[in-house]
């Protein structure tokens, strides 16, 4: 009796996770980020092409040359700098920290791109514009602030996202974007 309590005791402290967030849905996204961190700044271009199952991600110079190229699934990441060193990791956002020593959180901002709060992650305020569309998103200590062109008009597009996390701010400009199911 006595083993059967401590296993029932044993078995109700531990508490069923969370499952994790789908993924977003799909999409090509090319623009320009500016990041600064720790007193530093980082700019450049970016094109990036997410699926469900993947994330390739360039950061290049003004002319085009690829000054990075990431890659991550659900085996891991390779980043490639233009050295052509590779650096290794779990996850694209582990990997940005330890590549480049900035923040950049890819699986949730994924979701931020198209408008969208994380499924099922904690939302700490939301503000949204006339249009009912997200104008400020406080989420996983991050707050993400959203700019469309036109302004004005119930469509218009994203353009610009403004994110800030405890020691980072990122300024992701999208020049051009296609979602999984439009044409180019």
């Amino acid at each position: 009796m006595v083993a059967a309590v401590s296993a029932l005791a044993g078995c109700a402290a531990l508490e069923p996770s969370p499952p994790p967030s789908p993924p977003a849905p799909a999409f090509e996204l090319s623009g320009r980020v500016a990041v600064n961190y720790d007193g530093r700044a980082f700019t450049s271009g970016v094109r990036w092409y997410h699926t469900a199952e993947r994330d390739e991600l360039w950061l290049l110079t003004p002319a085009g040359q690829a000054l990075a190229h990431i890659v991550g699934d659900a085996s891991g990441a390779i980043f490639t700098g233009a050295d052509r060193k590779e650096y290794r990791a779990a996850d694209i956002a582990s990997l940005i920290r330890r590549a480049l020593g900035w923040e950049m959180p890819v699986t949730h901002l994924a979701w931020w791109v198209q408008g969208q709060p994380v499924p099922g992650a904690v939302v700490q305020a939301v503000e949204r514009d006339a249009h009912g569309r997200l104008a400020v998103l406080a989420q996983d200590g991050w707050r993400i602030a959203y700019v469309y062109e036109p302004l004005d008009a119930p469509d218009g597009r994203l353009r610009r996202l403004e994110l800030a996390g405890e020691a980072h701010e990122i300024r992701l400009v999208i020049d051009g974007w296609r979602l999984g199911g439009e044409s180019p």
